[in-house]
């Protein structure tokens, strides 16, 4: 087998658009957007809707991955490469399932579900300066765009310099 299952392939590219778009959203426009802006909740709701769709998606990713045939792995000739592809793996499941679970908690301990979701009338805080979780989430986005930046710069080095045709294994297509 030379690719994985269509569903992980659809799942990885739904995820890559989905978490490139949301980490832009987060961090150029919600933080940017003063609490007392009407629009911001529309902004919210979206933001948090999808994040929590990234979340489920994120967890469906990883147990199909688990549960499904393994592809041989890609052998780069050198043991730092081969362990920093696998620790890369699993810190982008890792950093992405914390940074939902972050952003929950901070809408939990700010009230954010009754105002965003089920229309309150309640204004946004002041600020959500001081919600500890919330700087998890902001620190954790960083750490997932290092490592998104990682991945991209890896998966084109092992297309291009190494030459492995690795964008076949994630794409759709004949899977012997």
């Amino acid at each position: 087998m030379k690719r994985y299952h269509p569903f992980l392939v659809s799942l990885h590219w739904i995820l890559a658009i989905a978490i490139g778009a949301w980490l832009l959203m987060g961090s150029n426009t919600l933080s940017e957007m003063p609490n007392a802006d009407p629009e911001k909740i529309g902004s919210l709701k979206v933001h948090m809707a999808v994040g929590i769709g990234i979340l489920v998606f994120m967890l469906v990713r990883l147990i199909v991955r688990l549960r499904s045939k393994k592809l041989t792995p890609i052998n780069a000739d050198t043991v730092v490469i081969n362990r920093a592809s696998t620790f890369g793996q699993y810190a982008l499941y890792t950093v992405a399932i914390l940074m939902s679970v972050s952003g929950i908690v901070t809408a939990q301990i700010a009230g954010l579900g009754d105002i965003v979701f089920f229309g309150s009338g309640t204004p946004l805080p002041e600020t959500f300066e001081g919600i500890v979780p919330l700087v998890a989430h902001e620190v954790l986005s960083v750490i997932l765009m290092l490592l998104v930046a990682g991945h991209v710069l890896a998966a084109l080095y092992h297309q291009f310099a190494l030459k492995e045709k690795l964008f076949t294994r994630i794409w759709f297509g004949d899977r012997q």
